[in-house]
C-alpha cells in the first residue's frame, strides 16, 4: 500500500481547570477519508474518555469550527461545519488545529498533521477500519481527575494496602503475603 495515511500527533494541553505538564500525547495514522467524528472518537479512546455524553469540537487554522452544529446556538459570522461528514482529506501537512472534550471541562488538544504521510500496513501491521494511535507517552488524567474509585474529591486518599487486597494469584499477592518479600 503506498503512503497515503495521515500521522497526526495529539498532545494534551488542557482540561479539568489546569495545564499538563509534560503533556501526555498520541499519534494517530488517519485515512484521508476517515471524517473529523471518526477521529473524535479515536482520540477520546486513547485518552480515556469512558463519559462520552460530552460535546466537542475542532476549531481548525480558519477558524471553522467542527461540531455537530445547532441552530439555536449559530454565532453570527462563525463558521460552522458538521464534523459527522467532513473529511481528514482537508488537511495539509503540517497544519495544526484544536479538538476540545467536553466543553465545559475543556479538555483541550493541540493536532499537528505530519509532514509525510505513512503507510498504515508498514507503520500499524494491519489496515484499521478508523483512525489508530500508533506511539504514546505520558499519563492520562482520569475525566473527571478522580484518583481512585470511589473519589467524590473531598475524602481523604485511602491508605496503600500494598498488596494484601488482592487474590493470592501472583507471588507477594495476598494477606499472607509481605510487600516487597516473597
Amino acid at each position: 500500500m503506498a503512503r497515503t495515511w495521515l500521522s497526526i500527533r495529539v498532545d494534551l494541553i488542557e482540561g479539568h481547570g489546569e495545564h499538563l505538564w509534560p503533556r501526555p500525547g498520541r499519534i494517530f495514522a488517519s485515512a484521508r477519508t476517515h471524517t473529523f467524528e471518526q477521529f473524535a472518537n479515536a482520540i477520546d479512546d486513547a485518552f480515556a474518555r469512558w463519559d462520552r455524553s460530552h460535546l466537542q469540537e475542532f476549531t481548525l487554522r480558519d477558524r471553522t469550527c467542527l461540531c455537530i452544529p445547532d441552530p439555536d446556538w449559530q454565532i453570527e459570522g462563525e463558521k460552522t461545519e458538521d464534523f459527522r461528514r467532513v473529511k481528514l482529506s482537508r488537511l495539509r501537512p503540517g497544519e495544526q488545529f484544536v479538538y476540545v472534550f467536553d466543553l465545559g471541562d475543556d479538555w483541550a488538544h493541540l493536532c499537528t498533521v505530519g509532514h509525510e504521510r505513512i503507510d498504515p500496513l508498514e507503520t500499524l501491521g494491519i489496515l484499521p477500519t478508523g483512525p489508530l494511535p500508533y506511539w504514546g507517552w505520558g499519563d492520562i488524567p482520569d475525566q473527571y481527575r478522580r484518583l481512585w474509585d470511589g473519589d467524590d474529591g473531598e475524602s481523604p486518599q485511602p491508605e496503600d494496602p500494598k498488596l494484601a487486597d488482592l487474590p493470592p494469584l501472583r507471588p507477594y499477592w495476598g494477606p499472607d503475603n509481605h510487600w516487597g518479600q516473597p
